[in-house]
């Protein structure tokens, strides 16, 4: 796959500049800045009175972003801040409310083929995974010192591996032969422990779901997701709006109850009754937009409820 000029081409970017609203004078808070390519395009929305304000768990991914916007007129701060930590970035900013607030909740393009962050089996590279170089354990850390059945509860519940105990099994095995060091190796295992069924193969890499679940567990992605759906609303101003694009299940699933509990407290209204997807057009010309769901909810004027989150 050939990487776009700027390392990552934004899922969704006119569903997100028209359902965000960005006003000339307003604040926006991107939470996975990325690239920048959402991040720029707001910007150039917002002015020479407004704010962009960008977090991003990756400072090689954040130092690129912050040349990307030089020249915007509005002005910019970025954090290097992962998005849960967005309460202490508005204290420190001193804005306590926004207009606007975009989570984007997939991984860059540029990241999944750089090999120095491990994320791609398709050669091999460290068995890294962390998005955050702060992070204390990466993904070899998992997979060789987890206990086999809390390896493969992480495979089922945060990637519904059906195959998550055969393949917890065959890592358990290999590791006490050696340490499993680089994706290469650890796709091999996977692929050796899921059935081989007749007929033509999958389009789906037998490997994909352990990767996925190994990246969303070394970087507490849930987690994180939870904790920016139970402070991210109280952070709107009035008509504020707040937008998240997912990739899976597992991160849709909460957006989607924490916005309807908070509706039916009458802390947000539902912009979005349903997810918006890529058109077959974007699809086409970028096809890791397909599993795209985006979100979006309005803060009301009345904020007399306690912000609570579905579970």
């Amino acid at each position: 796959m050939d990487l776009p000029e700027t390392g990552h081409e934004p899922v969704m970017l006119s569903e997100v500049l028209e359902l965000l609203r960005p006003r000339a004078g307003g604040t926006v808070v991107d939470c996975t800045v990325g690239r920048a390519g959402h991040a720029r395009a707001i910007g150039e929305r917002l002015g020479a009175g407004g704010l962009l304000v960008g977090l991003d768990a990756d400072p090689r991914n954040l130092e690129f972003a912050a040349e990307r916007l030089k020249g915007l007129e509005c002005r910019v701060r970025l954090f290097h801040a992962n998005f849960a930590e967005l309460s202490s970035v508005l204290r420190e900013i001193g804005m306590p409310s926004v207009d606007g607030i975009l989570a984007d909740l997939g991984i860059s393009t540029n990241q999944l083929f750089d090999a120095g962050y491990g994320l791609s089996f398709d050669r091999a590279m460290k068995l890294d995974m962390r998005l955050d170089p702060r992070l204390p354990e990466n993904a070899a850390d998992l997979v060789n010192k987890l206990p086999e059945e809390k390896l493969a509860n992480v495979l089922y519940e945060l990637a519904q591996e059906r195959f998550s105990r055969q393949i917890a099994r065959k890592i358990v095995e290999a590791r006490r032969v050696s340490p499993i060091e680089d994706t290469e190796a650890l796709a091999e295992l996977v692929r050796s422990a899921i059935p081989r069924r007749g007929g033509a193969p999958g389009r789906i890499d037998p490997a994909t779901r352990t990767f996925l679940a190994l990246r969303m567990a070394v970087n507490l992605e849930m987690s994180n997701l939870r904790e920016l759906l139970r402070h991210g609303p109280s952070a709107l101003v009035a008509g504020g709006r707040i937008a998240v694009i997912s990739f899976q299940s597992m991160e849709d699933r909460p957006v989607k109850q924490t916005f309807r509990s908070l509706e039916q407290t009458g802390v947000v209204k539902i912009v979005t009754k349903k997810p918006l997807s890529p058109t077959p057009e974007e699809i086409a010309r970028n096809p890791r937009a397909r599993s795209a769901k985006f979100r979006v909810a309005e803060k009301l004027a009345s904020d007399k409820n306690q912000m609570n989150t579905a579970e």
